[in-house]
């Protein structure tokens, strides 16, 4: 098998670096970029650019696939290939709840779609269209 593919006891599809979710960001503490990957909590890598920290940051997630590997133990399951059903159930205050259903009446649509415009105004990753809104 490829050093850069590893494969989940659980399931049949292969995990990549490339799959995983990744940031970089400067730190002035340690001047230079540091690159972190969210699913694997504790690695991190830097790099005098942000270019050179993702490459560092996928290499250790390279070297942690094949740790796994080499131990028979299960890669974390990356982010963007995991389902979600669209259901979310979700406790809020009462005046909250109050608040946002006077607010969608307001504005004409129900309780629902007022709550995922408002979420989606605050999204940075994905802005929500209309066609997923449905």
């Amino acid at each position: 098998m490829a050093k850069n593919k590893v494969r989940r006891s659980t399931q049949s599809s292969e995990y990549h670096a490339e799959d995983y979710l990744y940031s970089v960001v400067w730190s002035p503490d340690d001047d230079a970029f540091i690159g972190r990957v969210l699913e694997f909590g504790s690695v991190a890598a830097h790099g005098e650019t942000q270019e050179k920290a993702l490459r560092e940051i996928r290499s250790a997630v390279r070297y942690a696939l094949e740790d796994l590997e080499d131990n028979s133990e299960p890669a974390p399951e990356p982010l963007g290939r995991r389902s979600y059903s669209g259901t979310l159930n979700l406790r809020m205050p009462k005046h909250l709840h109050r608040q946002l259903a006077i607010e969608a009446a307001h504005e004409g649509v129900s309780l629902n779609q007022w709550i995922n415009t408002k979420l989606a105004a605050h999204n940075r990753y994905a802005p929500l269209t209309a066609e997923r809104a449905g």
